[in-house]
């Protein structure tokens, strides 16, 4: 696939219309799921699961360095030139092309290449945080992929990571990093107020780790469900009192009941005048309403 050529003026804010990308969106989803549980494999575990996610690069996603042995790995999903890429400290890697595939065959291909360059990983083969699961060597049913779609995703994390990252530096407390979560195939950032959260009633293991102490959490998120496009999302947990009915910009941001999450749709924010104030607003707004209504130590945790 011929790589797409640097444009200063392309449109960092492109259209994606879920109903045009589903196929595509649920087979990228899956190859993801597959190149994550690696990366969850061979990582020692961080605080709330922060080995797990997907980072924005230059080229699309990559798992960053994952250790293996004396030495490091690294898998990359390269958006422009629509390939995976296998690149080893032990000067040894492979690049398989991303194509219209099932998940099975994603799956096979990749395993096989990831021992053809001396990792020799188990993962579970079953996909997490989607209804009707197949296990990863019996999926047929994904097998879509269409580059120009995809290269639009990639366009769209990249102006989202800028903004979170920019969002992420006023605050001076605990914050995670901004990445890409395989499992709910979000792009989010954190904060974290500094206390503990009430403990979960019959949470498992997985959310205790992930929800252990007060966060006010914000992202992109390609859509689904009842959200019949990609929308940005801004949540507190445990969730104060009041917070559904405060005032956040910019006015067509709402909050969903069932979710539990202010949203704002990602069409609003790309048609505003400024993309990246309008969704800054968004940002700063919401978390202030859960901050302010948790009574979180706000002087002490963000930068004057």
């Amino acid at each position: 696939m011929a790589a797409h050529a640097y444009d200063a003026n392309q449109n960092s804010w492109p259209e994606l219309p879920l109903d045009a990308w589903q196929d595509t969106y649920a087979t990228l989803h899956m190859w993801t799921q597959i190149v994550g549980k690696v990366r969850l494999a061979l990582s020692p575990l961080i605080n709330h699961w922060w080995e797990v996610p997907l980072y924005v690069n230059g080229r699309g996603l990559t798992t960053s360095a994952i250790p293996y042995g004396d030495g490091i790995f690294e898998v990359q999903f390269d958006f422009i030139d629509h390939k995976l890429e296998i690149e080893t400290s032990w000067s040894r890697s492979k690049a398989l092309s991303l194509h219209a595939q099932t998940v099975a065959d994603f799956y096979s291909a990749f395993m096989t290449a990831l021992k053809s360059v001396g990792i020799e990983v188990k993962i579970w083969p079953m996909p997490v945080e989607i209804a009707d699961r197949i296990r990863f060597e019996k999926d047929t049913k994904h097998a879509s992929y269409d580059p120009e779609y995809a290269h639009r995703f990639w366009r769209i994390l990249i102006a989202c990571n800028n903004v979170l990252q920019e969002f992420r530096a006023g605050f001076l407390g605990k914050g995670s990093p901004v990445h890409f979560f395989w499992g709910s195939f979000d792009l989010c950032v954190t904060r974290f107020s500094g206390r503990r959260a009430p403990e979960r009633e019959g949470a498992d293991s997985i959310t205790r780790e992930a929800y252990s102490h007060e966060v006010i959490s914000a992202g992109f998120w390609p859509g689904g469900g009842d959200v019949k496009g990609a929308a940005f999302y801004c949540y507190a947990a445990p969730e104060p009192a009041g917070f559904a009915d405060q005032k956040v910009k910019p006015a067509e941001a709402f909050y969903h009941p069932q979710m539990k999450e202010w949203l704002l749709m990602y069409d609003d924010v790309r048609r505003a005048a400024s993309p990246p104030q309008t969704l800054l607003d968004f940002l700063q707004s919401t978390y202030e309403a859960g901050a302010n209504l948790a009574r979180w130590d706000r002087k002490e945790l963000e930068r004057p």
